[in-house]
């Protein structure tokens, strides 16, 4: 873990020096094909590691995101080093407010807080707002939270939303039984006990902070149907390759688009599942690996129009084909209304954005400045793509939803992806 700026900095440049081993190796030939391979898949794995280390760092430093956590109390000593980043504080700072020299804070997370009295740990508790069960927050308007476990036994599984998800009848619960136990063994056979350990943090973009539980339920739920829907319809493999999106982008011009669009995804490798959200989660959509390496799409629909759906499945795609992939181990939860500083969120909403309508060709829209329904049909018409999405864009910008209200598809969404029948023929 990466605990300081000077830290960061060796993290860097050994990230560098990584990147430089790989194509080295990857442009050698040799006879032992086997011992090649292995050399270049440690190497990637190194990187991988290192990168998610980086990230981890860079989003905590940038104070644009809050830590939260439920966690048993064998995870504090790392809890108190990332909420003291997330914060702010350097290793002097904190030493200072507790009156100590540095050296002894350095001390104390070099070793993991070994030595550290239960008294000396509380009050450090106290000043970096850590808690056993709950949220560590920087700032009153934050845009995002990370919620991540050490392993499956720091879930407190009597948080699940337990009676919603027994009402909507994800499972059974026989006579007698523990409702409680009953959504554990649900989460373990739909999610698996990987989903809740590090190599799968939850990104939470919002301004307001979902319910990590209910957000665990909902992803367990997007999984299992994801993970049926490969089964039954045999998806292809997944390939990093956008140039398809073009064709993606045409359908918008369909009555009918998001039902296609469903199909097209599926015929690239990508699961699209709509899930009603969770009270509580604030969700519009989200990105995320299967076991099978396939990339899933959830979607809430708590929007049901076609400018809020098309956005939110290029952003996802931006986390797909920018982020799922290159090591930084998150799966992506995102609330479409709510502006994103940090950079992984900025990139998405730029790939949504450039994909849908290129900043070059959106500078020359006359609809921008004439606010008219037949300024935005026309420029709609021009660029080849459904009118809801400049419509919805131009509100988005000016801050503005009472305008071209009549252009944004309202309830044209639900009814082409019913959770009942979403599945391609």
């Amino acid at each position: 873990m990466i605990n300081t700026d000077k830290q960061y900095g060796i993290s860097s440049s050994e990230l560098d020096k990584l990147k430089a081993a790989l194509v080295a190796t990857e442009a050698q030939s040799s006879d032992d094909n086997w011992v090649h391979d292995f050399e270049i898949e440690g190497l990637k794995s190194q990187i991988a590691e290192l990168e998610a280390e980086i990230s981890q760092y860079e989003l905590l430093k940038a104070g644009e995101i809050t830590f939260a956590k439920s966690y048993s109390l064998n995870a504090l000593p790392n809890i108190l080093i990332q909420a003291r980043i997330a914060s702010g504080m350097s290793q002097t700072d904190l030493a200072n407010s507790l009156n100590l020299k540095p050296q002894q804070i350095q001390r104390y997370e070099a070793s993991g807080y070994m030595g550290a009295s239960l008294a000396r740990l509380i009050e450090i508790s106290k000043i970096l707002n850590v808690h056993t069960t709950g949220l560590f927050a920087a700032e009153a308007n934050q845009q995002g939270a990370v919620f991540s476990w050490t392993d499956v036994d720091d879930i407190i599984w009597q948080q699940l939303p337990a009676r919603e998800m027994a009402k909507r009848r994800w499972f059974d619960v026989p006579t007698g039984a523990d409702l409680v136990e009953c959504a554990k063994a649900y989460f373990l056979e739909a999610a698996g006990p990987q989903f809740v350990t590090a190599l799968h943090r939850k990104k939470m973009r919002g301004t307001t902070l979902p319910n990590e539980y209910a957000l665990l339920a909902w992803q367990a739920r997007v999984l299992e149907r994801a993970r049926d829907k490969v089964a039954r319809n045999k998806f292809p493999a997944f390939s990093l390759d956008d140039r398809w999106l073009p064709e993606l982008i045409a359908l918008t011009r369909r009555t009918d688009g998001p039902k296609h669009a469903r199909d097209l995804l599926a015929s690239k490798g990508l699961v699209l599942v709509t899930e009603e959200h969770f009270p509580g989660t604030f969700l519009d959509g989200a990105a995320m690996l299967s076991e099978s390496g396939h990339p899933i799409i959830g979607m809430t629909l708590r929007h049901d129009r076609l400018d809020n759906f098309w956005f939110v499945l290029f952003h996802e795609l931006g986390h797909v084909f920018l982020h799922l992939f290159d090591g930084l181990r998150y799966d992506f939860f995102d609330d479409e209304g709510t502006a994103a500083n940090d950079k992984v969120e900025l990139e998405a909403d730029h790939f949504a954005l450039n994909s849908l309508i290129p900043k070059d060709i959106w500078d020359k829209c006359l609809s921008r400045f004439a606010l008219s329904k037949e300024a935005v049909q026309l420029d709609a018409k021009a660029l080849g793509i459904d009118a809801s999405i400049i419509a919805g864009r131009i509100r988005k910008e000016l801050g503005n939803y009472s305008i071209l209200t009549e252009l944004v598809g309202h309830h044209q969404v639900r009814t082409q992806l019913e959770e009942v029948t979403d599945d391609p023929e």
